[in-house]
């Protein structure tokens, strides 16, 4: 474990960039659950822990399932993902680990099948910013809250 090196504030005309990017993506038009997912796959692949936490408790205040997000790492092989969440999910991790994986053709492809072109455009843009928040937090260590257990 090591310590946090900054806060995100310490470049607060930076921060407020990012933040309106999170304004506009919450009302974009995608689904908050099909957001939340991404946010969650993304997250995992980058190993961001503040981000985990905060999306997966965000997530399950919004109604997901504990099931679905411990299945996450593993969408492709688990019934509980629709055609369009898989569709989004590999797009995902296409673009989180863009330098070896690309964005292939056959991706791009299932994601036209459940996508009107502005909603792969949001897609798109949210997985580009939480690849950046992901990025932000590891880089500065940003430390998730330690939750206390309720005495038994």
């Amino acid at each position: 474990m090591h310590s946090q090196r900054l806060s995100l504030q310490t470049a607060p005309k930076a921060y407020a960039v990012f933040a309106a990017v999170e304004q506009y993506l919450r009302t974009c038009g995608l689904e908050s659950s099909l957001m939340k997912l991404v946010k969650m796959r993304a997250s995992q692949i980058n190993g961001c822990a503040f981000c985990l936490d905060m999306h997966s408790r965000e997530a399950r205040e919004a109604g997901e399932t504990e099931q679905r997000l411990y299945l996450l790492s593993a969408w492709r092989d688990s019934p509980l993902y629709t055609d369009r969440e898989r569709a989004a999910l590999a797009w995902t991790e296409c673009l989180t680990r863009v330098s070896t994986d690309g964005a292939p053709d056959d991706i791009y492809a299932a994601l036209q099948a459940q996508f009107v072109p502005e909603e792969i455009a949001n897609l798109t843009a949210l997985i580009g910013q939480i690849n950046t928040w992901n990025r932000l937090c590891v880089g500065l260590r940003v430390e998730h809250p330690v939750a206390t257990r309720a005495a038994a």
